[in-house]
């Protein structure tokens, strides 16, 4: 496997029929929506969900997302999904992901989601320390 940031979060998930194309791969477009996934848990895992990340007034909007597709997952396949946080900016985060086979021995897709961190009203604010400890595990 490859050199990936810690701290680290896996999420399994199940392809279900519906995030299937007529072929029965995974559609392309599904896969950012398993990365959203993966990057909900990896905050869950630190303490506190999205929803009250937001309540503490930071909104993360997605400013870019890229998807390397390297293998397709097909209907029923269980996939494992990696998230981590590869850079820091002033007032942006970068995650990466990886996708892989159950058994995390083939990766199947790689990509990464930069974020804005914005206040309620969408203008750009500093990664507020909390924020940065959260996802880090650092004490704040």
């Amino acid at each position: 496997m490859s050199t990936f940031p810690t701290p680290q979060t896996w999420l399994a998930h199940r392809v279900s029929y519906g995030e299937t194309d007529t072929m029965g791969v995974l559609y392309y477009a599904e896969y950012l929506h398993l990365f959203e996934r993966g990057r909900s848990e990896f905050i869950r895992e630190r303490g506190m969900s999205y929803a009250t990340v937001e309540e503490r007034g930071i909104m993360l909007p997605v400013r870019e997302a890229q998807c390397r597709y390297r293998a397709p997952a097909r209907y029923d396949d269980l996939v494992q999904i990696r998230v981590g946080i590869a850079e820091w900016g002033r007032a942006s985060i970068t995650f990466v992901y990886e996708i892989m086979d159950a058994q995390r021995e083939k990766m199947l897709a790689s990509g990464m989601t930069q974020h804005a961190c914005v206040n309620p009203s969408g203008r750009p604010v500093a990664v507020p320390d909390w924020l940065r400890a959260l996802f880090t595990g650092q004490p704040a």
